[in-house]
């Protein structure tokens, strides 16, 4: 059963004169229709511009369809009564920690979402324990978020969001700000909440290295979703996601260049020890 759906959303930005009248409008999402599984991990590929933080902004009710409907867990977005259901249902972690951080104190910060629920006290702070040991942050819970790395930050925004027991994750671009270390950080900590957890995720990025553990990955581009599949199905098509001005895995360009230059490689190789294993085989 579908935990998110969008279907033919359509999403203009409308831009306005020094009057406030409307003075043309940019279509940013064009005609998007998907469907997230709960439990799945489901990533949104997309070079600046493609529309993808737009849609992204769709699945938790931050913005509405200009045409078009989203359903979060059966309930429509434009539906003013379901907003506060809609975002607990699906949470949300923008690129920059600092704008999500508000606490002095790591696991103040991690129970404010819970307080303002109206948890009690007691089932707050095992929530903050839960969700802090999630992503590998539990021994920093007295510490100042001031004085932890980006990655570090971003995994207390994280665990803010899982305190919240949401039943999905939407990540947008976590990582844009992060350093190789911190991106590392952050997608071993959004995967193991979809292992372990079982918490739907959904990120939103332009690096393609961090999506080859996705059950299915979306490409879009100017607002459209232009490739859809596994992540083997995807990469497959090095020459269209370059012309997206999208990077291709190391791995998987390399085995692309010795697949043109005559060896028996198959198309949408993701790990080197998959080539290595396959180039062995032919050497032999």
């Amino acid at each position: 059963m579908s935990l998110i759906k969008t279907e033919e959303l359509v999403h203009d930005y409308i831009r306005r004169d020094e009057e406030g009248n409307e003075d043309g409008r940019i279509r940013a999402v064009d005609g998007v229709s998907l469907n997230v599984n709960r439990g799945e991990f489901i990533a949104i590929l997309g070079s600046n511009g493609s529309g993808k933080s737009t849609l992204a902004k769709h699945l938790n009710a931050i913005l509405f369809p200009t045409e078009g409907s989203v359903w979060v867990d059966g309930k429509n977005t434009m539906d003013p009564d379901e907003i506060w259901d809609i975002r607990e249902t699906a949470g949300m972690v923008f690129q920059n920690p600092d704008n999500q951080i508000i606490a002095q104190v790591v696991e103040e910060d991690v129970g404010f979402g819970p307080e303002n629920m109206g948890i009690p006290t007691k089932e707050i702070w095992e929530r903050v324990e839960e969700s802090l040991k999630a992503v590998g942050m539990w021994e920093y819970r007295k510490a100042s978020p001031g004085r932890l790395s980006g990655g570090q930050k971003q995994r207390v925004s994280i665990a803010g969001v899982i305190a919240m027991h949401p039943k999905c994750i939407i990540l947008d671009e976590p990582t844009a700000m992060l350093d190789p270390s911190g991106r590392r950080e952050v997608i071993r900590a959004a995967r193991a909440l979809n292992d372990v957890e079982k918490v739907t995720i959904i990120l939103i990025t332009h690096y393609m290295d961090e999506v080859i553990y996705a059950d299915r990955v979306f490409v879009m581009d100017k607002g459209r979703v232009a490739l859809k599949g596994t992540p083997v199905e995807v990469f497959k098509h090095v020459e269209e996601l370059k012309a997206l001005h999208l990077d291709v895995p190391q791995v998987t360009l390399l085995a692309y260049e010795l697949r043109k230059r005559g060896l028996d490689i198959p198309d949408g190789i993701l790990h080197m020890e998959e080539l290595i294993e396959v180039l062995e085989k032919i050497c032999r």
